[in-house]
């Protein structure tokens, strides 16, 4: 998956509010959605990621957005691991369960040799079309201030077509709009 694609509408299996359920993507058309893959349950960084996700959860509410952790274990390996995990006891949005690595493999996230998902976050807009994707090593961890901080350079840019938003742009900050008039007289 790529910039500018739109999502397939897969069916995806989720832990979510202490119950297993079936569901698809595009239920969740309208909203914004922050896919954020993830190596493994019961391990060192996820954790950590997962309850800074579920501590900034109430701001991408406010943004009309949808969280959703993916990982290659089950959904009940989810729940076991909300069970026992203060930090994932926190957690509020829907935990996605791939063990057939289905998502993982469109998404492009999946490493083959090792069955797990790379550390990744796809904002996706309110269309299914993704507008900000990131993708790396597993030993590093996410900041869910710098995603929260994309998503909303993300919606503004949808809401004011023409404008772009400059590095380290938060709400309020200065934009800009390009004279695309001066293209090769430079």
């Amino acid at each position: 998956m790529k910039i500018g694609e739109k999502i397939p509408d897969l069916e995806i299996e989720i832990f979510h509010e202490n119950g297993i359920k079936k569901t698809n993507l595009s239920n969740y058309n309208g909203k914004w959605l922050v896919l954020a893959f993830y190596p493994a349950d019961f391990t060192f960084v996820c954790p950590t990621e997962l309850e800074e996700l579920a501590d900034n959860y109430e701001e991408f509410k406010k943004q009309d957005a949808e969280i959703m952790s993916v990982s290659t274990d089950t959904a009940f390996v989810h729940k076991a691991w909300k069970d026992h995990s203060p930090a994932i006891k926190k957690i509020q949005f829907p935990m996605i369960a791939d063990p057939s690595a289905v998502i993982c493999r469109t998404f492009g996230t999946y490493i083959e040799k090792e069955g797990l998902s790379l550390r990744a976050t796809y904002i996706i807009d309110p269309d299914g079309v993704i507008k900000s994707l990131d993708i790396h090593d597993n030993s590093i961890g996410r900041s869910a201030k710098e995603i929260l901080r994309r998503l909303k350079a993300a919606k503004y840019v949808r809401d004011n077509p023409g404008y772009v938003c400059p590095a380290n742009w938060e709400p309020g900050k200065a934009t800009l709009k390009p004279d695309l008039t001066l293209i090769g007289k430079i």
